[in-house]
Order: structure tokens, then sequence, then C-alpha cells
């Protein structure tokens, strides 16, 4: 079995809880070395502070801090009565919302997030996939509604022409989506190469495509 969950086009961030409590928050970095980003991701409302009773004593839960594109343009029409430069794109703001040093302003940013991974657990509570994305949830994180479990990869194409049908409508920019192997016995035999597991591939959209009306041609020579 394999699943299929839509690719976020966000910020990838580490929270760690020790005895249930959020002891840290992260970005990636560059995978080895990310950056303390803790106060920021205390202000996050998609983020607990607390594990409820029966999680481990050491949980570290990953996924994706976004901006939902209604609070991009928010953001920026803000911006723009204010006289100031508008916000580029959803992941760029979202990214530095999250870095920067004050977090009044990540407080003051509608940022969210989806669990989706894991690094360091003192103990497992599943043993596959879409377990351990099933525990997150019971633990308070929210997580993916189109995430699907698959059996062939004519169903993993089903999902990815689903989600792509959907993608303009989604509340939060996607630029593919992931199949991941969904046993953790067979995650852990596969392993990883130097930069990417084995057992996961992201299979991304085309770009999207759009019709421009050539109105003018003012010519200066």
């Amino acid at each position: 079995a394999l699943t299929a969950e839509p690719k976020i086009d966000g910020l990838s961030s580490s929270l760690r809880y020790e005895k249930g409590k959020l002891v840290l928050g992260a970005t990636r970095g560059d995978g080895v070395a990310g950056e303390d980003v803790t106060a920021n991701v205390r202000t996050i409302a998609d983020i607990p502070h607390q594990l409820p009773k029966g999680a481990p004593d050491i949980v570290e839960v990953r996924g994706e801090i976004y901006l939902r594109k209604a609070d991009f343009e928010k953001l920026n029409a803000e911006q723009a009565k204010e006289g100031k430069p508008l916000y580029v794109n959803p992941r760029n703001t979202a990214a530095g919302s999250l870095r920067q040093k004050n977090p009044q302003v990540t407080a003051a940013r509608p940022l969210r997030f989806f669990a989706y991974a894991w690094g360091e657990m003192s103990a497992m509570p599943a043993e596959t996939q879409m377990g351990m994305v099933a525990a997150f949830a019971k633990w308070g994180f929210p997580t993916n509604p189109l995430m699907r479990l698959c059996t062939s990869v004519e169903d993993l194409l089903a999902v990815y022409r689903a989600i792509e049908r959907q993608r303009a409508d989604l509340a939060y920019d996607i630029d593919g989506v992931v199949y991941k192997v969904d046993s953790l016995a067979l995650q852990a035999r596969l392993g990883f190469r130097t930069r990417s597991p084995r057992w996961a591939i992201a299979h991304k959209f085309p770009a999207e495509r759009a019709t421009t009306h050539l109105i003018a041609i003012d010519i200066q020579v």
C-alpha cells in the first residue's frame, strides 16, 4: 500500500515536544541545521503547545507552515492601503513571517500548519504512514483531508488527477502530490539517499498556464 497527499507549497518545519510540552520549533534549513523559531511557532494557532496524555515522552512532528490564498490577498490589500510594497507570493510571505525576529509580527500573520511527518520519537504510535498521520490528528494537529491510501499505480494516478482538478479551488497553494510507502517497516528497509528517502517521491504538477491579451505595443526608438 502507498499513500498520496498534496505537496503543500510552504515552509517545512519541525516541532519537538518533551513530556507533552512544546520545547523547540525549527525550520528545516539545509536538512541538518535549521533556524530556531520556537517563539514564533508558539503564536500559530494550529500548533498545540501541549500534547494530550498518552503521547510519547519525545515527539518530533514535522510539517508545512503556510498562508492561505485569501489571507495572503488580505495582507496585500492592507499593504496597498498603507502604501507599502506588496508581498510576492504566499510561500515567501509565510517563510518571512516565521523567520523574522519579532514574535508579535508572526502572531499578526494568519499562518497555518499541516502535520505529515516526524523525526525523533521515543515510541511509535503506529506502524504505517496513515496511522502516524491519524495519531497527529488525535494529538490536535491539522492534517490534510485529501490524503488517501492507495493499492496500485492506477489508484495513485487517479488521486493525482483528482487533486490536480481541485488545485485552483483549494484554499492553499500546492505544487504536486507526494507518494509514500505506507508500511514503516518497508520505509526502514528502503532507507535514504543523500538528501531524500527512497520510499517517497513527489509527482509535480505542470506549471500553471494562462492566456495573455496583448492590448498595444508602444515602440520608442
